[in-house]
């Protein structure tokens, strides 16, 4: 048996982490760079984020290598440095889940490339099953314990980064996908279309990520629910409420508080949600709220 699904068949729920990009944000990263290289520059600063995460009692902590590909380091003229940076990542979450007083695992954080699938764009399933492969590789090297895959809109690239990994790394998989345009992926996939495509490639830990906040995620989940079959743990990491700009500061803001994030993540446990974590906007404070609502749950429970 693989250690995520051990560990979610030992544990009563799993509780994930919270946005990487939020805290770097607030850490002074600007847009236009790459959070990637954070991880070789900045590496006191992924440790501070990590040990408040475990602190606040994450049991999963995700690397900072969601723009890992060759394609999104591109952007910033980074491509020829995707070992390098993929590999400082796991080794920085992998240090943090080792010094933990709980048992931690560490997820190998896989996003989308940017690009396109041909033949709507310019994106081949050749080339990026190559590139998720590369990065697969140095986070697998680094010492990360699974692969989640996130924030996916297009079936055919999950499938792509799904392909990649297990082309040089048998560690096990979990997959989420992003319903943020009428309650399906903004390429059309609905949720129901995700369980069974997922299924169908061997993915058994699964569910939605981002999106617009709890009253979506608990939307799709319903659903998810409804047709995955027995043997499927679900996952569902909300963003924090929906995000505000202020023109006064130039900042975006999330307007789900810490209380709003644990009325999620109870109800979503009420749902029968195994694995449960937070996105875009949440920050340790969430995560200290919804272990709180997670465990007293658990006790008026028992």
């Amino acid at each position: 048996m693989d250690k995520l699904t051990q560990f979610l068949i030992t544990h009563p729920f799993i509780l994930g982490d919270g946005a990487m990009g939020t805290m770097l944000q607030a850490a002074g990263l600007t847009t236009g760079g790459a959070p990637e290289e954070w991880n070789v520059t900045r590496p006191e600063v992924l440790k501070g984020i990590f040990k408040s995460y475990v602190d606040a009692g994450s049991q999963v902590i995700t690397t900072n290598s969601f723009g890992g590909t060759r394609f999104r380091l591109g952007r910033e003229n980074l491509q020829h440095r995707v070992h390098e940076l993929n590999l400082a990542a796991a080794r920085l979450a992998r240090q943090a889940a080792d010094e933990a007083d709980h048992d931690v695992l560490v997820a190998g954080d896989i996003g989308p490339t940017g690009e396109i699938m041909e033949p709507l764009g310019a994106l081949t399933p050749d080339s990026a099953r190559l590139a998720f492969a590369e990065q697969a590789a140095a986070l697998a090297e680094g010492g990360v314990d699974f692969f989640l895959i996130e924030t996916m809109s297009a079936l055919d690239e999950v499938e792509a980064a799904i392909a990649g990994i297990r082309s040089g790394c048998d560690l096990p998989i979990a997959a989420t996908m992003t319903f943020d345009t009428r309650f399906r992926t903004m390429m059309g996939v609905k949720p129901v279309q995700a369980v069974q495509a997922l299924y169908e490639w061997g993915i058994r830990v699964m569910g939605a990520n981002c999106g617009n906040g709890p009253a979506e995620i608990e939307r799709v989940v319903g659903e998810m629910l409804a047709a995955r079959p027995v043997d499927v743990h679900l996952i569902a990491q909300s963003n924090a409420g929906l995000p505000k700009y202020s023109s006064a500061d130039k900042k975006i803001t999330y307007d789900g508080t810490p209380e709003v994030m644990a009325a999620y993540a109870r109800k979503m446990r009420e749902m029968g949600v195994r694995y449960i974590g937070a996105c875009c906007g949440s920050t340790p404070a969430h995560i200290a709220a919804m272990r709180a609502a997670l465990e007293t749950r658990e006790g008026e429970s028992s």
